[in-house]
């Protein structure tokens, strides 16, 4: 029957079957690539002992593949192998000694996979190659099912053996056991297809033998895609559906939400930052009315008044926070203590948490340099320093904060009125305003370190000599570089002089996409906003090539589409030539060797910067410690500028 749903505050219990939870917010699963020939690491254990330590009240890691045709990566958790259990021990002893519960998910990928890693055909309801994957899988019979029904059983039994709470049983974004629901996935006309509750039958059949395996009393939980957004997905309805069927079997603790597929709309599972706060959150709603199990909703939570929100409103009974714990491992405990000021926020810009993982690399954060290396602990210093940063961008001032944890006493001096840097331009541009916690957040944890910022300072060389530190940071940044075929034509602008203020294109604009990332397309969009006729080209064979690791190409495709946005590819620019009303650009293919000319009144470039390290060069020789980070050494991105920060104080 329907809960009555009466909301909930954040730090309230919940009784979850077997066992009750302190509070309501939870570490769902998700990939990090740490596993080293298919067990757990280290690495692991201090980065969910991390989290369980900063106040998650349910821990669910990553999938535990249940039999040996599944391994669409290489770092993945073989759950089938027995070599497994010393590691599940060793995880689960340390989560727990922190009050946390730690769940295992159990996944079978299915045709979301490749067969490269096992040299074996992928399983799949039918013979369809995934859209992404594109690999013929075979439509598995009678035997494989038995074999895929006996392997959750096995493992799930081998996780209750490894000491885990629970497990989860993954049927959402790639799962085979979605491939079943799904009519698109599953034409099959045995007893495994054909209406909502035949192509349910696998997914119940696994259900009863996990719930057999691991006993009464341990957590058995199902994950469910309310949305896949994708013709022949799963919606809503059979959602709702399924999640009925599971409440009368009697033997599910709780469900878990999510949106999209990971292949064609990955956007939806992990959304980038131009994504609505709380996007998903109609999928918990819609199954917590009706059913009386517990709920767990995600939707990009980044702030203790999200979490709040969704409980106190009765859209679910536990809130699923991965990046926010990622990029802050006491999310959970901060916003309990009512200390949402000291959270570093997840900022939605994917480039390490998704972007990494997607290139097979270990997972980080952009805006956590110790994400992914809790194993290492930051070394206490010899003797406390006198520390100058030079530079209050994202790289000086994370450099600040690790320096002053270390225990040395910091100063940072900054050119500009406020701290920031390229990051406080950027964040100007329309989907990017989240970009600014990221510094916001690094500027408060200096203050609260005791560390002095001076704005509007000067940072001459005699300045810092005249301060008399024993090590000298530099994270001057870098300075646009203007293009040789740009020459003296005052029609020629950087994205920065646009995002600064310094300069107003009007009317028809070509916007130069040198770097394939946000520079180029945030520009054009705000532009467009502003009723230019915007065309962006690049030498690339996509505009913003690189938004495709970061999840935000669909969008930008899309938001381009409706704001008349013109993109042409594969050209680079040859020359500009001023005319009477505006400029004349040569655009040369690289690949036929044709060129052509357009008119236009303005060209913006998103190139290449040059470091500023006239600074580094002429402080050589000092009496102190010297150290170059961030752009002043080489322009790169956030993620580079921030880790390179945190390494320099470290090794102070």
């Amino acid at each position: 029957m329907p809960r009555d749903v009466t909301g909930a505050e954040p730090h309230e219990p919940l009784r979850l079957g077997p066992v009750t939870l302190r509070n309501r917010i939870v570490f769902p699963a998700h990939l990090t690539n740490f596993a080293v020939d298919g067990e757990i690491t280290d690495r692991h254990i201090a980065y969910y002992v991390a989290r369980a330590r900063g106040g998650a009240a349910m821990i669910v890691t990553e999938e535990h593949t249940v039999h040996p045709s599944d391994r669409p990566y290489e770092k993945l958790i073989r759950g089938w192998d027995p070599d497994v259990l010393p590691g599940y021990r060793r995880l689960t002893d340390a989560v727990r000694a922190h009050d946390t519960r730690i769940l295992a998910q159990l996944n079978h990928n299915g045709a979301q996979g490749t067969g490269m890693y096992t040299g074996r055909p992928l399983w799949a309801p039918a013979p369809d190659p995934d859209p992404l994957f594109r690999e013929v899988p075979v439509a598995i019979g009678e035997r494989e099912i038995g074999e895929l029904v006996a392997g959750y059983a096995d493992v799930a039994r081998r996780c209750a053996d490894g000491g885990f709470d629970g497990v989860e049983i993954q049927c959402s974004q790639a799962s085979i056991l979605r491939a079943f629901l799904a009519p698109g996935t599953n034409p099959r006309t045995d007893g495994y297809g054909g209406d909502r509750d035949r192509r349910a039958r696998l997914l119940l059949d696994i259900v009863t033998a996990v719930r057999a395996a691991i006993g009464p009393g341990l957590v058995l939980g199902v994950r469910l895609s309310g949305h896949d957004g994708t013709p022949g997905g799963l919606g809503i309805d059979d959602a709702v559906h399924v999640a009925r069927l599971l409440e009368a079997t009697g033997t599910v603790d709780y469900l878990s939400t999510s949106v999209g597929v990971a292949t064609e709309t990955l956007h939806l599972v992990e959304a980038p930052m131009s994504t609505p706060h709380g996007y998903s959150l109609f999928v918990p709603d819609a199954i917590g009315a009706a059913v009386d199990l517990p709920v767990v909703g995600v939707g990009r939570f980044t702030t203790p008044d999200q979490v709040r929100d969704a409980l106190t409103d009765g859209v679910c009974d536990l809130v699923g926070a991965v990046r926010a714990h990622i990029a802050d491992p006491g999310f959970a405990g901060k916003t309990l203590g009512g200390r949402g000021d000291e959270i570093r926020p997840c900022i939605g810009c994917n480039q390490d948490c998704i972007g990494r993982v997607g290139l097979g690399r270990p997972i980080g954060c952009a805006v956590n340099p110790h994400a992914g290396y809790e194993e290492i602990p930051l070394p206490a210093p010899a003797v406390p320093a006198r520390v100058l940063v030079v530079g209050a961008g994202p790289a000086g001032l994370q450099a600040a904060v690790t320096a002053a944890q270390r225990g040395h006493t910091v100063t940072v001096l900054e050119r500009e009125t406020l701290p920031g840097g390229q990051i406080r331009s950027a964040a100007t541009a329309p989907h990017r305003g989240e970009l600014i916690g990221a510094v916001a957040a690094l500027e408060a944890e200096c203050r609260r370190l005791g560390v002095e910022i001076r704005t509007g300072a000067d940072a001459a060389a005699a300045t810092v000599r005249a301060h008399r530190p024993d090590a000298v940071v530099v994270a001057t940044g870098a300075r646009p570089r203007r293009p040789d075929w740009a020459g003296t034509s005052r029609r020629v602008v950087d994205v920065r002089d646009v995002l600064d203020g310094h300069a107003e294109p009007a009317g028809r604009v070509l916007v130069v996409d040198d770097l394939g990332f946000h520079q180029a397309t945030s520009v054009a969009e705000l532009l467009a906003d502003r009723g230019c006729v915007v065309t962006v080209c690049t030498s690339g064979m996509i505009v913003g090539q690189d938004l495709g690791l970061t999840l935000e190409m669909n969008g930008w495709i899309r938001r381009a589409h409706d704001k008349g946005i013109d993109q042409v590819t594969d050209v680079v620019v040859a020359a500009v030539a001023e005319t009477g009303d505006g400029v004349e650009v040569t655009l040369l293919n690289h690949l036929t060797g044709e060129t052509s000319c357009c008119t236009v009144d303005h060209v913006v470039v998103a190139t290449h910067q040059e470091p500023v390290d006239e600074l580094w060069h002429e402080l050589h020789g000092e009496n102190f410690r010297l150290i170059c980070v961030g752009d002043a050494v080489t322009p790169r991105r956030l993620d580079s500028a921030i880790i390179e920060g945190m390494r320099a104080a470290a090794a102070l």
